[in-house]
């Protein structure tokens, strides 16, 4: 008999509700098993013969899919599982398992219409990936869910999240404090969005290790960046200089996904964006991909799609009455 020891890390559980009250839900599996299993903090250790201790291990994850999918997982749960898994019949997955993006630590993260189910065919088919469209259509929180999901498939070593620090008619040498304090708001977004993702102790943890970092663009010059994942967020507001610069930064077994809003443009004195002008060059090339969203596709609040609408409709009208005037 081969007898193998193995350590299962619970990341981004509610562990009550994955192991019951006082392991209620790891009961059943010691009755039916006689490999050890022990508890610690969000590690479960198991040893034992190898055929029941990978028996257990594909036991746990099943719980924990049932778990993250449902919400809930009960002892009659745990024992289904249990049952199908000693009985040699494969566990039935539902084709909508596929389309999860990240088990995050408060939600199942997976798309929500259609414009966002085709963003996701094209990440998982291209290393770079632009992501263009209004505000809300959740472009930005689906990148960072992106991300974490390949750190955690270990797919990649690191994530990078990337934004310009532009003043959007704002100075930023008013602000109070010295330039990271000054430059903080303009990276808050990406931080709450993995505050989302990630037990506060793992965020912390990975951003002290540098797992994790949120930087200004103007950071990235002269990086080679290998074995990460990097976002560029809010990239209407790089320059055309900016844009050839951060695409040049990426390396071996790198991805990134650039997003932005090609409507709400900050550079002083109406310079071109760069995200404007890779759109039109980049397109054809193999490995790099576009998603396009619209209004229709806003996830927010209803009046955030409205609201986009009638902006939409004056910047109509003003334009009508411009080149009417020019006429």
């Amino acid at each position: 008999m081969n007898i193998i020891e193995k350590k299962i890390e619970l990341e981004d559980l509610d562990l009550v509700s994955y192991l019951g009250v006082n392991d209620s839900n790891i009961k059943p599996i010691e009755d039916n098993f006689s490999a050890f299993i022990s508890v610690r903090g969000n590690q479960v250790y198991l040893k034992g013969i190898e055929v029941e201790v990978l028996a257990i291990e594909k036991i746990l994850k099943e719980m924990k899919f049932s778990l993250n999918t449902t919400g809930k997982l009960t002892q009659e749960d745990v024992q289904t599982i249990i049952r199908l898994k000693i009985s040699g019949d494969e566990i039935v997955r539902t084709e909508e398992s596929e389309n999860v993006i990240l088990y995050s630590r408060k939600d199942v993260i997976k798309p929500k219409n259609k414009s966002q189910e085709e963003y996701m065919r094209v990440v998982r088919s291209n290393d770079i990936i632009f992501a263009i469209g209004p505000a809300g259509t959740g472009k930005t929180y689906l990148a960072v869910a992106f991300a974490v999901g390949e750190l955690k498939k270990s797919r990649v070593q690191r994530i990078i999240l990337v934004r310009p620090a532009v003043e959007a008619g704002e100075s930023l040498g008013f602000l109070p404090g010295d330039f990271k304090e000054k430059i903080d708001p303009y990276l808050k977004p990406l931080f709450d969005a993995l505050q989302d993702m990630l037990p506060a102790d793992q965020l912390r943890s990975y951003l002290e290790k540098g797992v994790i970092e949120i930087v200004p663009l103007a950071y990235m010059r002269g990086r080679t960046l290998n074995n990460a994942f990097v976002i560029l967020d809010e990239a209407q507001n790089t320059t055309e200089i900016q844009m050839k610069m951060f695409l040049t930064r990426l390396g071996a077994y790198s991805r990134s996904i650039i997003t932005g809003d090609i409507t709400q443009i900050d550079l002083p004195n109406k310079q071109p964006s760069g995200l404007i002008q890779a759109s039109e060059i980049l397109r054809g090339i193999e490995g790099v991909g576009f998603i396009q969203f619209d209004k229709k596709d806003v996830v927010r609040h209803r009046l955030v799609r409205e609201i986009i609408d009638a902006y939409e409709k004056h910047n109509s009208v003003e334009n009508s009455k411009i080149n009417g005037t020019k006429k």
